[in-house]
């Protein structure tokens, strides 16, 4: 069979798979045993456990359980309301201060937690009752809480990234600086559309409120400001050359269980056990998902699949912006449908090689991938952070929170143009600390 045939019946086949219910590591599993059963003999089934563990075989891997553990004790306390709170009392007399400082508050606690999820529910129920007592639109109360959620899985340190980096073998470190300057531009555009929307719709009567004194400015920072310094010490550490993204990861992991001990006063047995218990469920659920995506890559090069997709794309007399264009489209819709880190998993192996085909950056393209994937966090029919924001304020009407959520998107599209347009967004931070891509 033309390996592009085979290519597009894989596709179908693993679409229906995944869509039946069962989890996205298995149906990787049982599309990859099947098709190499019929094409390769029973023999090649003797391959997979190898493949599997192969894939799982890399120091690089560690930080990803470690930077989970580190999320999970941070969004086990109540930092992210702290954290709102503090932001909330440094910008309360900035015109559509409220909303500043709960776009600000999801980047911050996105960036310590890692986790989407999370980060809506920490900030939501704290951002969400807060802007609607104060007249703020519901649209952008729920939206902005929704849209900063996404932040996390951009700003460093982020598992998403770690999982590109071991997917396409680049560096880790690279790639989380390439996402420094874009998730700032992310906010920038937040929180530009949120202060207009608000002001479009209300007016100046509800962009600022009352005022706090410095006492009470300062009162709030010792509990947020050791969490923020452990944050840059892990990125100091790492691209100070002091410990690899592991090592600094099980570092950072320590010292946020002990703060969230001391500070929070998590002494509890039972909640330390709590956060084990989830930050490994959570960590196997992300290793099963790359043991099994390396086992579909090694079906998809071993029927040729791979290579004749890249060298059918690379054969196209198409302007290699019209291929971008198309890339970003298939890009989207499987983010409508999958998690990051399958779509990454799954896609990365078979995408790289045509992006550097076309002269495209691959640590920019990281940062283009990931837009998208937060476009899908916020978009139906999956759309996880909407669900989230539904459950934390069940008053709002989902259609409402949709509404609110779609803007943002806006701004994910607009940022994505503004990098393919000035691409040195990207990779002007990480040439200036690691030197440029040889």
């Amino acid at each position: 069979m033309d390996p592009l045939v085979l290519g597009a019946l894989v596709a179908f086949v693993t679409i229906a798979v995944l869509f039946s219910g069962v989890s996205v590591a298995t149906g990787l599993l049982i599309v990859s045993g099947v098709f190499l059963a019929l094409f390769e003999g029973m023999w090649a089934l003797e391959l997979m456990p190898d493949k599997f563990f192969g894939k799982l075989n890399s120091f690089a891997l560690l930080s990803i359980p470690m930077f989970i553990i580190m999320g999970s004790a941070i969004s086990s306390t109540r930092a992210g309301a702290d954290l709102y709170e503090a932001l909330e009392r440094w910008l309360t007399r900035v015109p559509g201060g409220l909303v500043m400082s709960n776009l600000g508050a999801c980047a911050l606690f996105s960036a310590m937690s890692g986790s989407s999820p999370a980060t809506c529910a920490a900030i939501g129920k704290m951002g969400i009752p807060e802007m609607r007592k104060r007249g703020y639109p519901e649209e952008v109360a729920a939206g902005s809480i929704a849209a900063g959620g996404t932040l996390g899985i951009l700003i460093p340190p982020s598992v998403t990234m770690i999982v590109y980096g071991i997917a396409t073998e680049t560096s880790i470190g690279r790639l989380f600086l390439a996402g420094v300057m874009p998730g700032l531009l992310l906010v920038s555009l937040f929180m530009a559309w949120s202060v207009w929307s608000t002001w479009r719709n209300t007016g100046l009567s509800v962009m600022s409120s009352r005022s706090y004194s410095l006492r009470e400015k300062l009162e709030i920072l010792p509990r947020v400001v050791p969490f923020l310094l452990v944050i840059v010490g892990v990125l100091y550490a790492m691209y100070g050359g002091i410990a690899t993204p592991s090592e600094t990861a099980a570092v950072g992991a320590l010292l946020c269980l002990l703060m969230a001990i001391v500070i929070y006063r998590m002494w509890s047995p039972k909640s330390l056990w709590v956060v084990l218990r989830d930050s490994t469920r959570e960590s196997v659920m992300i290793l099963f998902i790359i043991g099994a995506a390396g086992v579909f890559s090694y079906m998809l090069s071993s029927l040729f699949i791979t290579q004749s997709i890249a060298m059918w794309i690379s054969d196209l007399d198409v302007n290699r912006w019209v291929l971008l264009g198309a890339v970003n489209v298939f890009l989207l819709i499987a983010g409508f449908f999958l998690p990051p880190v399958a779509v990454i998993l799954m896609a990365a192996p078979i995408l790289l090689p045509i992006i550097l085909a076309a002269e495209f950056d691959p640590y920019w393209f990281a940062v283009i991938l990931t837009i998208n994937m937060e476009i899908g966090l916020i978009s139906p029919p999956v759309g996880l952070n909407l669900y989230v924001i539904s459950s934390i304020a069940p008053d709002i009407k989902l259609k409402t929170i949709l509404k609110g959520s779609m803007p943002y998107v806006g701004c994910m599209v607009l940022a994505i143009l503004i990098l393919c347009v000035f691409p040195g967004i990207a990779t002007w931070l990480p040439d200036l600390v690691m030197g440029p891509v040889r």
